[in-house]
């Protein structure tokens, strides 16, 4: 789109709303009907003020409007373009989608992997008849006995009061919020997040009508007052929180934090969501918010970030049994059922021990990823943490983070902008930076050369290790 569609001047001219607040309005109409598609271009501020009659300054204040609700972008040398209320993707082929996705890297362990390839033989053959059949047909939701014991085996080193009964097996975190959002929250009800989340987070809500309140957070992680004074405030239906190895900034909440928040909720009775993602990769004895508060949260450990993205199976221990009887009908009417396939898969690999065996072999492999991190990165702002396998990376404020981020992908780096997690529309000047996925310990080594030179280019200083 390159001309100011007829139906906006109608629809400026008889509001009754100021004229830059129905620029905005508009413009999500059109989105949310169709009419304007994600990358489609908008005109420029001059021609759209001559064209409804406008000053520039109205038509700026319009368009910043819709920036600030996330519905469009402006990029240098491409102009305004929509941005849309829900994040699409194109479809790509090989590894391009995998370089927005934060995965864990992939050990060079071939006994390991054969004997994880072995267990799907038995998986689909016990006692050495096929029973292929029992894994192709509708099981009880939520697993079945033997996976949800897996699971407790699975979370209880993090969640010592878990128990079976509480237990639930789901297609993946992502589908765990979506069923929780939908259960504890209505359209235009609060939601409180963390002002950095997962950028899934972002796309529930927006599909759900649900209302996101960032809190602000520091170099620890979220400020137990902000998520205090909006329980006194907005009456938030709950918190959405990350507290270990947090998405994108890396930042673990001390004990101290941890106990404040889950005080905060007791007092002020607000479910809590833990998700747990990262929390297997790190042994450090910190206590989970579930624990603290096991009346009030729902605890979420996944298997996508400690064993591999494409089980898409994650564990979910409900505060009580008949919360998790409501969970679970949440979830029936979102996704049906996990994979009996997978779950079954799943639970070899955990009562084996080849699941905790390849738990440690991406320990390790991240660890010496974190190294040269280290090495090449040395003279930049850098937040991250020993156990994970993604850093968080100032970048210059003269230099725009998606647009670095952008340019850092084209030379196939695995870099994604702080504004893909920004619930604040204030996204701080800095870009997340995966170590993992399918590439080998020297492709990391190139691209952390890449963007070491990218970043010396641009006055932060200059890499001893290049």
């Amino acid at each position: 789109m390159v001309t100011t569609p007829r139906h906006w001047l109608k629809r400026i001219q008889e509001g009754a709303k100021p004229a830059y607040i129905l620029i905005a309005e508009v413009i999500a109409e059109d989105i949310h009907k169709g009419s304007l598609a994600v990358r489609d271009p908008l005109p420029t501020l001059r021609d759209l003020a001559r064209d409804l009659g406008l000053n520039y300054t109205t038509v700026a204040r319009g368009y910043a409007e819709a920036r600030k609700r996330g519905l469009i972008d402006t990029h240098v040398g491409i102009g305004t373009v929509v941005r849309g209320s829900h994040p699409g993707l194109p479809i790509r082929a090989g590894t391009g989608a995998a370089m927005t996705m934060n995965s864990p890297p992939e050990p060079d362990a071939p006994p390991l992997l054969q004997a994880m390839a072995d267990s799907l033989h038995e998986v689909m053959c016990p006692h050495g008849k096929p029973a292929l059949y029992d894994l192709l047909r509708y099981q009880d939701f939520g697993g079945s006995h033997e996976d949800r014991e897996a699971g407790v085996q699975w979370l209880r080193s993090h969640l010592p009061q878990c128990t079976a009964a509480q237990v639930m097996v789901a297609p993946g975190i992502h589908g765990v919020l979506l069923a929780l959002m939908s259960l504890l929250a209505r359209p235009g009800e609060i939601v409180c997040v963390e002002s950095l989340c997962y950028p899934g987070i972002k796309a529930i809500a927006a599909q759900l009508g649900v209302k996101l309140q960032a809190l602000p957070m520091d170099g620890d992680g979220l400020l137990p007052e902000a998520f205090e004074h909006a329980c006194k405030t907005l009456y938030p239906r709950a918190l959405i929180c990350n507290p270990t190895i947090h998405n994108p900034t890396t930042a673990t909440l001390p004990r101290e934090r941890r106990e404040a928040i889950a005080d905060i909720a007791l007092r002020y009775s607000i479910p809590l969501i833990e998700d747990d993602a990262y929390g297997k990769l790190t042994d450090r004895n910190l206590p989970t918010l579930s624990s603290l508060a096991p009346e009030l949260t729902y605890y979420i450990s996944g298997l996508s970030k400690s064993l591999g993205a494409g089980l898409r199976l994650a564990y979910v221990h409900a505060p009580s049994e008949m919360l998790g009887q409501r969970l679970a009908g949440a979830l029936r009417a979102t996704a049906v059922m996990a994979s009996p396939i997978t779950a079954a898969l799943a639970t070899r690999w955990i009562v084996s021990g080849l699941a905790y065996r390849m738990l440690d072999a991406i320990r390790a492999e991240s660890a010496a990823r974190q190294a040269l991190a280290s090495r090449y990165l040395q003279d930049f702002e850098v937040q991250t943490h020993p156990d994970g396998f993604h850093l968080w990376l100032q970048v210059p404020q003269a230099r725009s983070a998606t647009e670095l981020a952008a340019s850092l992908r084209a030379q196939g780096v695995p870099a994604v902008a702080s504004v893909a997690f920004s619930t604040d529309a204030d996204p701080p000047p800095a870009l997340r930076l995966c170590l993992g996925g399918h590439v080998s310990r020297n492709d990391v080594q190139q691209s952390l050369r890449v963007l070491a030179i990218a970043m010396d280019q641009m006055g932060q200083g200059y890499s001893s290790a290049l």
